[in-house]
């Protein structure tokens, strides 16, 4: 694959908000199916992650809410709901929408979730979601989302100073300033993904663990309110 920016700027089908919140909800889906499909709280904690994420934002709820309405339309999500569930959770259908394989759609959430990225930093951090043994197995995957009409992601330049270039997704468009973004970070050792991985799953389980205090809460008031009435 030849190192050559678009002519053309792609036609955007998420903006920065829904990059994230659609990032986020495949890479939960990948590495924590325990906790999935996310409450808005959780997945709202997880957007503001300070833990694989670039950049690290602060979304309120009603901005991963407004995100995953507009989504929804597109037939990127969906929302699940039940007589078993206390509030609505929510899942992507990101590869069946645009029909994408199981190691496409993990680049693609690393790519949404992190920014432009090397080959051997793609292989490092999407492997928590899907298997790759070899870079030569992220390279195709990345010349298979090139190729496809319209284009999933590009080559960047290469940027002075690196032996390798980065590739950035263009499901938001193009990617603004790429040049400048992550120029000196080094790709994290095995250990370091491992504790963050870790953190990720701790913070899931905290915002799982408020979500049920908050349950158990309204059935005490049902409750309370139930034995009122033959009082």
């Amino acid at each position: 694959m030849t190192e050559s920016p678009t002519d053309e700027t792609p036609v955007a089908l998420l903006d920065a908000i829904e990059e994230r919140v659609l990032g986020s909800l495949i890479e939960k889906g990948a590495t924590t199916p325990e906790y999935y499909p996310m409450s808005l709280n959780a997945l709202t904690n997880a957007c503001n992650q300070k833990t694989n994420r670039n950049p690290v934002v602060e979304f309120d709820d009603k901005m991963v809410a407004r995100a995953l309405e507009s989504m929804r339309d597109k037939g990127l999500v969906r929302v699940i709901t039940g007589a078993d569930q206390r509030v609505p959770k929510h899942r992507h259908v990101f590869d069946e929408a645009m029909g994408l394989s199981a190691a496409q759609t993990a680049v693609l959430s690393e790519l949404m979730v992190r920014g432009p990225q090397t080959v051997g930093e793609l292989r490092g951090r999407a492997n928590r979601m899907h298997p790759f043994d070899e870079l030569s197995q992220v390279e195709a995957v990345l010349q298979e989302l090139a190729a496809r009409d319209p284009a999933g992601v590009v080559q960047l330049l290469r940027q002075p100073g690196r032996k390798e270039s980065r590739y950035a997704h263009l499901f938001a468009g193009q990617p603004a300033d790429a040049g400048e973004q992550d120029a000196h970070e080094a790709p994290p050792e095995a250990a370091t993904l491992e504790v963050r991985a870790e953190n990720e799953r701790i913070a899931t389980l905290e915002a799982s663990v408020e979500e049920l205090h908050a349950e158990v809460t309204s059935l005490r008031e049902e409750l309370a309110t139930f034995r009122q009435q033959f009082e």
